[in-house]
């Protein structure tokens, strides 16, 4: 004779399956098959000829006969198992911003994925999709709008709901102005201000193919430590948006002082001096003692300047550029002859 079902505990579950139920009847001995509607259960064993623990396999809203076959034949299809559509839930994305030209590989996590049919970043279909499992789908973000727009996922169960943790933040590309100082010294160490648009999520700030140490940064302005270099550098700043325009930035060898000319005078009187060396095109300041006097650049090797009258005796003169400050050279201030 076929097996009878009485009942079945629990009478309902996810769409998504794996619910384990258990089958209580008569003439279960030997079973061959358990389906729930035309599909096999996902695993059953038979417990007695009376009852039978079945794990649902997956299905669609609505309910299903549950049936018992054995060698005597296919139970009755009158006791049903009811699937139930669970809408899914976001919870999070990883990255959760990307540049508005799309292409960023978002992570999207929550509950009752399974069986996605559409996921959309605000208005837009993502430009592709995977459902990796119930709580875990890897979505492509399509082009976006500068801004902020909630990531839905769709599936049997409905359409998830917005929620703080959805939301993806589509960042403009950064774009810089200005940099200031564009030349400094090839030690690195020195402050450089960046100005320019879409600037505060900065990830990276490279001179050349060197990252520099981030110091502040705001949307409009970010200052940075400038790294060791060389040469002509190319500067850009990465944030979510992607890569901005380079700028250029120079890094400058320290100056050098060999020789001051003449290299005394009266300590009562001004004196001016050609200061020789090398470096010395970004010349930013000339000192006597740690004092600023008057200069003119003449050329790389060459500036004039003017020692101020002093105390008898030797005095140091230096010269800062863009590459640091060099050694000294020394000017002799003497007495007047007396008479």
């Amino acid at each position: 004779m076929p097996p009878v079902v009485n009942s079945v505990d629990p009478a309902q579950g996810p769409v998504s399956g794996g619910t384990t139920v258990v089958i209580t009847g008569t003439g279960f001995t030997g079973a061959t098959a358990v389906r729930f509607g035309s599909v096999n259960a996902a695993s059953y064993s038979v417990s007695s000829g009376t009852q039978i623990t079945a794990v649902t396999p997956a299905g669609t809203a609505g309910p299903v006969p549950v049936t018992v076959t054995t060698p005597g034949g296919t139970s009755n299809a009158t006791v049903t198992f009811t699937y139930t559509a669970v809408p899914p839930t976001v919870t999070g994305l990883s990255p959760s911003s990307g540049p508005t030209t799309g292409g960023t590989v978002v992570t999207v996590t929550g509950t009752a994925l399974t069986g996605a049919t559409q996921v959309r970043f605000g208005s837009v279909n993502a430009a592709s999709f995977s459902v990796v499992s119930s709580t875990r789908i890897t979505a492509v973000s399509p082009a976006g709008s500068p801004g902020a727009v909630p990531v839905a996922v769709t599936t049997p169960g409905g359409t998830s709901a917005a929620a703080p943790a959805s939301y993806f933040f589509y960042t403009g590309a950064p774009l810089l102005t200005a940099i200031s100082p564009s030349a400094g010294p090839a030690a690195g160490g020195n402050t450089v201000t960046l100005t320019g648009q879409n600037l505060l999520d900065a990830v990276d700030v490279r001179f050349g193919a060197l990252s520099a140490t981030l110091e502040t940064a705001s949307p409009t302005e970010i200052t940075v430590r400038a790294p060791a270099g060389s040469g002509l550098v190319a500067v850009t700043v990465t944030t979510a948006g992607g890569a901005s325009n380079p700028l250029t930035y120079a890094y400058v060898a320290a100056p050098v002082l060999n020789t001051v000319s003449p290299s005394l005078g009266a300590a009562a009187g001004s004196t001016v001096v050609v200061l020789t060396g090398t470096g010395l095109t970004t010349a930013t300041a000339v000192t006597v003692d740690g004092v600023p006097v008057g200069f003119t650049v003449l050329s790389d090797t060459r500036i004039t300047a003017v020692v101020p009258p002093g105390p008898v005796g030797d005095a140091a003169v230096r010269v800062t550029t863009a590459g640091g400050t060099s050694g000294a050279v020394i000017f002799q201030r003497v007495a007047a002859p007396g008479i």
